[in-house]
């Protein structure tokens, strides 16, 4: 606006001034000089109080950046302390509900045996609950120690951590020839974990189950897929996908808590990636990731 005004005024007196009749000497150039000097001292004090005001947000935003990362520490602080204090009472209402069953059934009778059930089945889902929770608190406290890895090698291992699950099953699982990339062993194996995990649940109606895990280089990322040809989800649910304990499928269908793929989701953002999922009802699922192709900065707890 200064600048503006300055050059409005010039303007405005421009058409009297007859360059034909202007002296070049001395003074007229001491004037022009003024006026330069001027105009520049105009735009330095612009210049000077946008950066001023861009520092004054800059710090705000810093304030409220740390705000919020205390906060979500302490949350997650918080969701550690309260999942792991659980186990203890959760434990004891397990073990005294296996009691009656175990050494006074002759005393109740099918209904009772039934309720008691019932109790156990609900603990344990309240303990898979717990677990991942815990899993999820972890996933955002975790030091991540960074190392170049084999994802293929690290995918396959994955799945025969599986084999109890897919035993007397069709499962045809295949892993391409995948780029390898840096990251925290532990956590990406998690990452399979929950992705691999998923599709041989999620293909349990399926003969055969087809399973596939693929990934390519990608500018400056590599991008990986866990692809299924199961139950699927219908695409207008996808901001859903990885809300936590947000689930596309009743309990009855499929079980699960809800957290696996924002523990997926965690873990990928951590390392500097993102994740995205694409699906159609009863034609499977495709769960995609990205990591930084070079090796990234070590992030903080």
């Amino acid at each position: 606006m200064v600048i503006y005004s300055i050059l409005l005024s010039l303007s405005s007196i421009a058409p009297t001034f007859n360059a034909s009749k202007l002296p070049i000497n001395e003074d007229y150039l001491r004037l022009l000089m003024l006026i330069v000097v001027i105009i520049l001292v105009a735009i330095i004090a612009e210049r000077i109080e946008k950066i001023r005001k861009l520092n004054d947000l800059n710090r705000q935003l810093q304030k409220q950046s740390e705000k919020l990362e205390d906060a979500n520490q302490e949350l997650e602080a918080f969701a550690y302390s309260v999942s792991h204090d659980l186990r203890v009472p959760l434990r004891a209402i397990d073990g005294f509900s296996r009691i009656l069953v175990e050494d006074y059934e002759d005393k109740l009778d099918e209904e009772g045996i039934r309720l008691l059930n019932i109790v156990r089945e609900n603990t344990a889902k309240m303990g898979h609950l717990i677990d991942d929770i815990l899993l999820l608190s972890r996933a955002s406290r975790q030091e991540m120690l960074l190392n170049e890895i084999d994802m293929a090698a690290l995918a396959r291992s994955v799945y025969d951590e599986f084999q109890t699950d897919v035993t007397d099953r069709d499962v045809e699982f295949t892993v391409g020839d995948i780029p390898n990339a840096y990251g925290d062993r532990a956590m990406l194996g998690q990452v399979f974990q929950n992705l691999i995990g998923n599709a041989i649940k999620f293909t349990r109606n399926k003969n055969p189950a087809i399973i596939e895990v693929g990934g390519e280089k990608e500018g400056k990322e590599i991008v990986y897929y866990v692809k299924d040809n199961g139950a699927g989800f219908d695409m207008k649910y996808i901001n859903k996908l990885f809300g936590l304990f947000q689930r596309l499928h009743s309990p009855e269908e499929f079980e699960g808590t809800g957290v696996g793929l924002s523990i997926v989701q965690r873990v990928i953002r951590r390392h500097g990636g993102s994740v995205w999922g694409e699906g159609a009802v009863g034609e499977g699922a495709t769960i995609y990731f990205t990591l930084p192709k070079d090796k990234p900065k070590k992030k903080k707890k």
